[in-house]
């Protein structure tokens, strides 16, 4: 894998439900940009209002796929996994983000963070836009697909 090392810190989100091919490709190209990637996994009360909810994994097998996935191609002490208790995360908090990477479905999340960030008086994060991924079939690749199919 490349890396360009152009970030100290990236911040990114989400439920990495049902961990897929998409998820992998966010958390390799940021972990190819950013030192250290902190990850904002939600929690299950900000999940109640997905599709599916009763397929949704808990946050520990959430969790231990994440670091079981990042382990097999970089040092876990790269990452830091935090639970994400709103749609925003520290970088609404934290003036030392530099860049934050969201799919191309919430890509007006990150605008709103930096939004909020101007308020403050911090930097606006460089946002790094990932295409959606999709499947053989020429499908987007979804966690709610996957709860779905498990129906």
């Amino acid at each position: 894998m490349w890396c360009f090392l152009i970030f100290n810190k990236l911040g990114m989100g989400g439920s990495f439900d049902h961990l897929h091919e998409g998820h992998k490709y966010l958390i390799e190209i940021a972990l190819s940009l950013s030192r250290k990637v902190i990850i904002g996994l939600t929690t299950q009360s900000l999940l109640k209002n997905k599709k599916f909810p009763s397929k949704i994994e808990n946050y520990k097998v959430r969790e231990e796929n994440l670091k079981g996935f990042i382990k097999t191609f970089t040092d876990i002490s790269r990452v830091e996994i935090i639970p994400l208790e709103d749609p925003y995360g520290p970088p609404i908090h934290e003036p030392d983000y530099e860049s934050i990477i969201v799919s191309q479905e919430t890509y007006k999340t990150a605008l709103k963070i930096n939004e909020i960030r101007e308020s403050k008086g911090f930097n606006p994060l460089i946002i790094i836009v990932i295409p959606i991924i999709k499947d053989y079939k020429n499908q987007k690749i979804s966690s709610t697909a996957i709860r779905e199919q498990l129906m």
